[in-house]
């Protein structure tokens, strides 16, 4: 596939001063990374993807660890004399194999479309070539690029990496895709705050019966879960930022049984340091008004909030300078989805959506915004060579 037609402005901005990297070698490598599928539940799959970035880091000096778990850590320059800066990316995506099929990489005008290239294999390549503009001039304390195989997932093997590295860290870059463009209030902005997500999910046990000839002796899982949702959905708190929502419910055997088992998974974020134990809480104390019926939780905090704090928006304003000095003006916003920034923020100061502008992560009209993408590149470059 050849790479799009770039305006005037941008080839000026590459060749003549030097500000912007090269918007056909951009594409060359999204088109090797993204025509690499990676399912995070294939892990020989995001190797594959791995073993592509660990190349171009080698190539560029990088001291190498593979990590438990699947893990790459690429250390440029890393010299002890302050702590080093976290560069945190993932190569896994949420698109399974076969996806290239149905949904082929494609340029149309200034958009690369396809699976992975918002979320956030632009983001990983982006990454390796701001490293490859700073030409081997580390900053001070140097740069540690760290790569997982499964945030999609929740990173359950990962975790324990980022928090490690982001102790360490004197600051956090995130290339993952800022916000989509069909926002049209905070278009391509980047993220100064995510909210936390806990994993929440009900099993109901009752007792069937027949529906038609005893239901008295039937105890209803499914009617003990009508009950129970709009108890669930009242631990929400909008004014703090919490949403608590019953989004999947399962049960019932047959259309003449008691049904014995229902099932709830929710959607559950904070935005608040405090209220994901107070939410925890507040599930695990529910029971059915019918005590026939049992209740089993199973409750964890999948992500800490990433609260929008005054390290972030300092970050933020050198990241504004530097993009106005590049010639296009940024903006910053919180949001409600969660990435491994969630895992560095209680640790260091985190930046994040410093990937390619664009839209639809995971969905089928996913893609970046081509004509932008080397300006972002651009500002990660003068971050790594600032903060």
């Amino acid at each position: 596939m050849e790479a799009p037609a770039v305006s005037i402005f941008l080839v000026v901005l590459c060749f003549d001063r030097g500000m912007f990297p090269d918007p056909e070698a951009l594409l060359h490598d999204l088109l090797l990374l993204a025509g690499t599928e990676s399912p995070s539940a294939d892990p020989v799959a995001v190797a594959r993807v791995l073993d592509l970035v660990e190349g171009w880091a080698r190539d560029l000096g990088a001291e190498v660890r593979h990590l438990s778990g699947g893990t790459r850590r690429f250390a440029f320059g890393e010299d002890g004399t302050r702590p080093p800066l976290l560069l945190l990316a993932h190569a896994d995506t949420v698109w399974p194999h076969g996806t290239l099929e149905t949904m082929p990489l494609r340029v149309e005008g200034e958009r690369l479309y396809g699976p992975g290239v918002f979320d956030m294999k632009a983001g990983v390549v982006g990454a390796i070539h701001a490293l490859r503009a700073l030409e081997g001039q580390w900053p001070a304390g140097g740069i540690v690029l760290l790569v997982t195989p499964d945030e999609e997932i929740g990173s359950p093997s990962s975790r324990a990496h980022i928090e490690a590295a982001a102790a360490q860290a004197r600051a956090a870059l995130v290339p993952e895709p800022p916000v989509g463009e069909s926002d049209t209030r905070h278009a391509h902005a980047l993220k100064s705050g995510r909210k936390g997500v806990i994993d929440a999910a009900l099993t109901l046990t009752g007792r069937a019966a027949h529906a038609g000839n005893e239901p008295e002796r039937g105890a209803s899982a499914v009617a003990a879960a009508a009950e129970l949702i709009p108890r669930i959905e009242a631990a929400a708190r909008p004014d703090l930022g919490t949403t608590v929502l019953v989004t999947q419910i399962a049960g019932g055997t047959a259309t003449n049984v008691v049904p014995a088992e229902c099932r709830l998974t929710l959607d559950v974020r904070v935005s608040q340091a405090g209220e994901d134990e107070r939410v925890l809480r507040g599930l695990a104390a529910l029971r059915p008004t019918d005590r026939r019926v049992q209740a089993a939780w199973a409750l964890a905090v999948n992500r800490p909030p990433f609260p929008r704090s005054e390290a972030t928006l300092s970050l933020f304003a050198q990241a504004q300078a530097a993009a106005q000095e590049l010639g296009f003006t940024l903006t910053e916003t919180a949001v409600g989805g969660g990435s491994d920034g969630n895992f560095t923020a209680p640790l260091c100061p985190t930046l994040d959506g410093l990937g390619a502008p664009g839209d639809g992560a995971h969905a089928p009209h996913e893609h970046i915004r081509l004509d932008m993408w080397p300006q972002r590149v651009a500002l990660l470059t003068r971050l790594l060579r600032e903060v």
